[in-house]
C-alpha cells in the first residue's frame, strides 16, 4: 500500500524538472508533485492544526493509492509554525524557495497568511484553501500573482454579515452586542457585522479585546449593561472561549452566536462550564450529512490515521483543502502541469467539493463560498457537541 511521505529538504530538490526534459513548474516531475504548509500542529492551538493536517494526508494517501493524478503521486511537506506569523513567514519562504513546493495547500492561521501575503503574490505560486478567512483574501478581481489565490471558507467579513442575519432572522434580535478581537479575524469580522448592521437598521454595541486578554469582564459588563437581544463573538478559538466564560461569570442569559472556525466540539470543551447559562450558535460552511458518500469514504480514510477524526470538524475543512489542490490537478489532467496551467483549469467552471461546498473562481474571482448553516451547541449524557439547526443559506434566504 503507498503512503504518503513527509519529504526531507534534500529529497524535494530533486523534482524541478521532468525526466522527459519538458519544463515544468518547481516541485513537478512525471512522477510527482510536491506540495506543503505551515500549520501550528503543536502548542495551544494544535487542536486545530493537527486534525487538519491529518485529513490532508488521509485525502492525499488515499489519491496515491489509486496511482494518483497523471501518473503523479502528491508529495507533502508541513512544517509547525506554532501560530505564529514571523516563524510562519519562514517556514513559508522555506517551503518555496528551499524545499521547491508547487503550491501551498491549506495555508494555515491568520497569523501566517497574513505575514505571507505580500511574498507569494510577488512570486505567483498557487495557495489552494486558507484556513482562516481574513479580510486581505476577499478579492472579486484579482490580477497578477493574486490570480494563484484560491479560498474556499468564508472571508471573515462575509461571515460577519451572515452572524448578523442569523440574529435578526433566526433569533428575532433587533439590538445586537460583539465582542471582538483586535487583530485580522475580530476587525474582518467586525466589518461585515457593520455592514449588515447598518442595512438592517438593527443597533449595534461594540466591545474590543486584545486577543491574548485572559480577562474580558469588562467587555462581558458592557454587553450586560446595554441589554442587547445577542452577543456576537468575533474572535479565533481561544479569545472567543474567554469571552463566553466571561459573560457567563457576569451572569448573561443573552443567546451567543460565533464564527464557523469555533464550530467544533474541542471548541465546545473549552467552555463546557457555560453551557447552560445561555444558548451557543455557531455559523458552519459545511454539511456533512447531506452528502453522505462523501462522509463515508472521509470516514473510512481519516480512521486509518485515527479513529478520533472522523467527527472532528478541523478534519473535514483539511480534507476539502486537499480535495481542492486534487481537483485543479485532475483539470490539468496529462497536460503540462504549470502555475498557469494549473490557475487556468481552476477558472474553468465552479467546483463542486464534498459535503456541499461549491465555489467558483471564474473571472478572477476570489471570495471563497458565501451560503453558511446555523447551529446550536448542546450537551447531551455528557457529550457535547453541534446540532444542526438551520441548512446551508445565503443571506437573502435567512432573512426571508
Amino acid at each position: 500500500m503507498k503512503k504518503l511521505l513527509l519529504l526531507s529538504v534534500l529529497f524535494v530538490g530533486m523534482f524541478a524538472l521532468s525526466a522527459c526534459g519538458r519544463e515544468q513548474a518547481q516541485g513537478v516531475s512525471d512522477t510527482r508533485v510536491v506540495v506543503g504548509n505551515t500549520a501550528a500542529t503543536s502548542g495551544g492551538l494544535a487542536f486545530v492544526g493537527g486534525p487538519f493536517r491529518d485529513a490532508m494526508i488521509a485525502y492525499f494517501n488515499m489519491v496515491n493509492e489509486e496511482g494518483g493524478i497523471a501518473g503523479r503521486e502528491i508529495a507533502y511537506i508541513q512544517y509547525d509554525d506554532g501560530f505564529d506569523g514571523a516563524q510562519g513567514l519562514a517556514l513559508t519562504q522555506r517551503l518555496v524557495e528551499d524545499d521547491k513546493v508547487f503550491a501551498l495547500v491549506g495555508h494555515f492561521g491568520t497569523p501566517t497568511v497574513g505575514a505571507t501575503r505580500s511574498y507569494l503574490n510577488d512570486i505567483g505560486i498557487p495557495r489552494v484553501y486558507y484556513a482562516t478567512g481574513i479580510s486581505a483574501l476577499f478579492n472579486p478581481d484579482a490580477e497578477g500573482g493574486a490570480r494563484a489565490s484560491f479560498p474556499v471558507q468564508p472571508i471573515f467579513d462575509a461571515e460577519g454579515e451572515v452572524m448578523v442575519a442569523r440574529a435578526v432572522g433566526t433569533l428575532g434580535a433587533q439590538s445586537v452586542g460583539v465582542i471582538y478581537t483586535n487583530d485580522d479575524a475580530g476587525r474582518g469580522l467586525l466589518n461585515g457585522i457593520r455592514i449588515r448592521s447598518e442595512l438592517l437598521g438593527v443597533s449595534l454595541v461594540e466591545a474590543q479585546v486584545a486577543p491574548d486578554s485572559s480577562d474580558m469582564s469588562t467587555a462581558a459588563q458592557t454587553m450586560l449593561s446595554a441589554g442587547v437581544d445577542v452577543v456576537l463573538l468575533a474572535a479565533n478559538q481561544v479569545p472567543a472561549s474567554v469571552a463566553a466564560r466571561a459573560l457567563a461569570a457576569a451572569g448573561s442569559s443573552t443567546p451567543v452566536v460565533t464564527s464557523y472556525v469555533n464550530a467544533d466540539a474541542t471548541w465546545l470543551n473549552l467552555i463546557a462550564e457555560v453551557l447552560g447559562s445561555y444558548d451557543v450558535y455557531a455559523s458552519a460552511w459545511i454539511n456533512v450529512l447531506g452528502d453522505m458518500d462523501s462522509l463515508n469514504t472521509f470516514v473510512a480514510e481519516v480512521s486509518k490515521i485515527d479513529p478520533a477524526l472522523a467527527g472532528n470538524a478541523f478534519a473535514f475543512a483539511g480534507w476539502i483543502a486537499a480535495a481542492t489542490f486534487v481537483e485543479g490537478l485532475r483539470r490539468v489532467g496529462d497536460g503540462e502541469l504549470t502555475w498557469e496551467s494549473y490557475i487556468d483549469a481552476m477558472e474553468s467552471a465552479p467546483i463542486e467539493l464534498p459535503f456541499g461546498v461549491v465555489v467558483d473562481y471564474a473571472n478572477s474571482r476570489r471570495v471563497g463560498t458565501q451560503a453558511m448553516a446555523f447551529l446550536k451547541a448542546q450537551e447531551v449524557d455528557g457529550v457535547r457537541s453541534w446540532d444542526t439547526i438551520q441548512p446551508i443559506q445565503t443571506i437573502t434566504d435567512i432573512l426571508e
